[in-house]
């Protein structure tokens, strides 16, 4: 029988799981095997009204992986970060604006780490309007190429950075904020990520910057055009949110963003990350 019960919300990404409560995620050695084997096949789960508490998140990631505590989250529970736009929860509220574009996290860090492998959001409050959580895959956005197109993409470089999600927030910044910005690292990335499973993956996102070798502007509309067909509509998972919903994604197969939403909103999500262990090659 199945550890857990799974029912799709689209063709191409999300499911939902059903019949499970958070003492049993965070407390049954044997559900981490079949959560991942469900975001391996679903790229999304969601986890409605599960009211997961912060200790119990943590106990949960770490039957996936090594969980991040490698920054300050403002929370006192080690392993959960605060999402909030109110920078008197977090002090990287201007920065998480960034995050109203598609974008696939850890393809700029800050000392070479790769690029997460999961992430798990948890809703403590909801935005009066917006704040969706979106999702398209990176699998599929390749999947859907022609055998052309593929052929076109399959060898191509992009260079990514931190600057390139910000000036999309912030167009005009400040000599200081540009030099904060450029502090960070760049990286080159292959576009097409062959993965050790041997499933292949766009990387793409806010952080692309421009494709190595290639003309700025036609790089760059290349990366948009790509970007704009792997998240159509009929490609989307969004979710609306609820006071105790949780929902992971895989980070290094989803293209996620959030759906804009008031900077005094009350919207504030716990996050707990996976750490990664393959490289983007």
């Amino acid at each position: 029988m199945s550890l857990i019960t799974i029912n799709k919300l689209t063709d191409t990404v999300g499911a939902e799981v059903s019949g499970i409560d958070s003492d049993r995620l965070a407390g049954d050695d044997s559900i981490g095997d079949a959560i991942l084997e469900a975001l391996e096949d679903n790229g999304v789960l969601v986890f409605r009204g599960l009211n997961l508490e912060p200790e119990a998140q943590v106990a949960f990631c770490r039957r996936l992986g090594d969980v991040d505590h490698s920054a300050d989250g403002h929370h006192p529970v080690p392993g959960i970060y605060r999402i909030s736009l109110d920078p008197n929860k977090t002090s990287s509220a201007s920065y998480l604006k960034a995050t109203f574009d598609w974008h696939i996290d850890g393809c700029t860090p800050a000392n070479g780490e790769f690029p997460q492998r999961a992430t798990v959001l948890t809703a403590v409050h909801v935005a009066r309007q917006g704040g969706e959580t979106e999702f398209a895959s990176a699998y599929g956005a390749y999947e859907s190429l022609s055998d052309a197109d593929k052929a076109r993409v399959d060898d191509l470089r992009v260079v990514h950075s931190l600057e390139a999600s910000q000036r999309r927030v912030t167009p005009d910044p400040s000599p200081e904020l540009l030099a904060r910005w450029r502090a960070r690292p760049t990286h080159e990335h292959p576009l097409v990520w062959q993965h050790r499973s041997g499933r292949k993956s766009l990387v793409l996102g806010a952080s692309t910057d421009h494709i190595v070798g290639m003309d700025l502007e036609e790089g760059r509309a290349l990366l948009a055009e790509l970007l704009e067909q792997a998240t159509t509509r009929d490609k989307v998972y969004s979710h609306e949110w609820s006071v105790g919903d949780t929902v992971i994604w895989d980070n290094r197969g989803v293209l996620h963003r959030a759906a804009p939403y008031e900077p005094d909103s009350p919207r504030e999500m716990l996050r707990t990350t996976v750490l990664g262990d393959e490289p983007i090659q």
